[in-house]
């Protein structure tokens, strides 16, 4: 067994030794350099929070947190492999999620694998903030995003956060843990999209990712959705397109609220490690909206050549057929593959990711 399949065992692979080395990357060691932790030295000309520590000096919380401009984009992690990320720990702005971006690189590729809202990302939808509670992905009071999808990389990670926001982002702190190891040949790497669509009730079919092209595995699905129509949404189902496979899927679902591990739609909000529902918000301030999200940690998707997923928007008419719907959905796809991958479709701006 090699060192990154020991890493990834969980409780079970702790008494397992191996060679790995654990390194962290944060604003307190920005390079995760061994034996350079806290090093840095008040000076509030560059370092806007070390004032409080100009009594105590050099190791003693000098630079724990950032600020970033309007506009800026600052490098989270820049650092060798061959390695494994562990564990993203990222304190921001959940009201302001959308305006933030995360991209993630590997192995110096010039087109991101990962491109998404930060809040997304971590299963929050529509800039409010909601306890998560999985495997994969932890979200805590009050504003502290975690996630612990596996990410191998051979030869570099890099990790940006850019804010689009048109104000100052006053507090930006993170941890990432990762382990210095070598990576098997089969070990895909992470990616994930994000992306958002009204739905056309002449045929109303979001796509939550396509295109993808290689072999790899799907591993979740996060669904920020908004309802633009009365009454249940949830009828609709979820297609996976493997394979080349043409007008019909290998994977046909048979309803929203079944894919997301629940039944006879959503009566209340839960968390589990590997399906929930965070927000149930009714529509008092703005339309209704919903917060989705599946893991396929024990059930990946398995995949050679391509991929599609889609989602269909149904609700109900009242004479009892199926009433397709005009919604506004918004997701982040999560699956492994091998590289390189096909280049994502434009991020779209601000404007256009902004909830309603």
């Amino acid at each position: 067994m090699d060192a990154l399949e020991q890493l990834g065992l969980g409780l079970g692979g702790l008494p397992l030794l191996s060679r790995a080395r654990t390194r962290s990357v944060s604003p307190e060691n920005p390079g995760g350099e061994k034996g350079r932790g806290g090093m840095a030295v008040p000076d509030p000309a560059t370092l806007p929070f070390s004032q409080a520590a100009s009594d105590l000096g050099q190791g003693w919380k000098v630079s724990p947190f950032y600020k970033v401009k309007p506009g800026e984009t600052l490098t989270l992690m820049d650092v060798e492999g061959p390695g494994l990320i562990q564990h993203i720990w990222l304190v921001a702005d959940p009201a302001k999620g959308r305006s933030h971006v995360l991209r993630f690189y590997w192995d110096g590729e010039e087109s991101p694998s990962i491109e998404t809202p930060v809040s997304d990302f971590f299963a929050v939808g529509h800039n409010r903030f909601a306890r998560v509670n999985s495997l994969a992905v932890t979200v805590n009071p009050k504003s502290a995003f975690n996630c612990y999808w596996p990410m191998p990389f051979r030869r570099r990670a890099r990790i940006s956060f850019t804010n689009e926001d048109q104000e100052e982002l006053g507090l930006l702190t993170y941890q990432i843990t990762y382990a210095e190891t070598e990576v098997p040949e089969g070990a895909g790497y992470l990616h994930a999209q994000w992306r958002r669509a009204v739905t056309d009730r002449s045929h109303p079919e979001y796509v939550i990712v396509d295109n993808v092209r290689g072999q790899g595995k799907y591993a979740g699905t996060f669904l920020a959705w908004t309802q633009l129509s009365d009454g249940w949404f949830g009828e609709g189902e979820i297609k996976f397109f493997i394979d080349g496979d043409g007008e019909f899927p290998t994977i046909c679902g048979t309803g929203t609220e079944d894919y997301f591990c629940g039944s006879f739609g959503f009566p209340e909000t839960y968390s589990t490690a590997y399906a929930g529902n965070v927000l149930k918000h009714p529509g008092e301030d703005g339309p209704p909206k919903w917060s989705l999200y599946r893991w396929h940690i024990q059930d990946p998707v398995c995949f050679q050549q391509d991929l599609r997923v889609t989602i269909q928007a149904l609700g109900w008419w009242p004479n009892g057929k199926y009433q397709p719907l005009a919604d506004d959905i918004a997701s982040v796809a999560y699956w492994y593959q091998s590289e390189p991958h096909v280049p994502f479709p434009e991020l779209p701006g601000l404007a256009l990711r902004w909830p309603r």
